[in-house]
């Protein structure tokens, strides 16, 4: 019986699902680093809105995250063997 018994093929190996992560929690982070700064008061205006984190940073990590998923998704496993 164990002879017979075959191991399911995945799409992509092992390494492609731990890059494929690491985009996902990169771009999580990108996310979660434009959150916040928004103001109780809507007749006053709250300069964060306009941060170096908000503008330059958070869409940068973003943009890493998507191309490490990418990557992720056309590495080829079989080249790295």
């Amino acid at each position: 019986m164990k002879n017979n018994e075959q191991k399911p093929d995945f799409l992509f190996d092992q390494i492609n699902y731990k890059f494929l992560l690491i985009g996902i929690a990169v771009i999580a982070l990108g996310f979660i680093l434009m959150s916040g700064g928004g103001s109780t008061d809507p007749k006053v205006f709250n300069e964060d809105v306009f941060s170096f984190r908000r503008i330059r940073l958070a869409p940068t990590v973003v943009l890493i995250g998507f191309g490490i998923t990418i990557y992720s998704i056309f590495k080829n496993p079989k080249s790295s063997k």
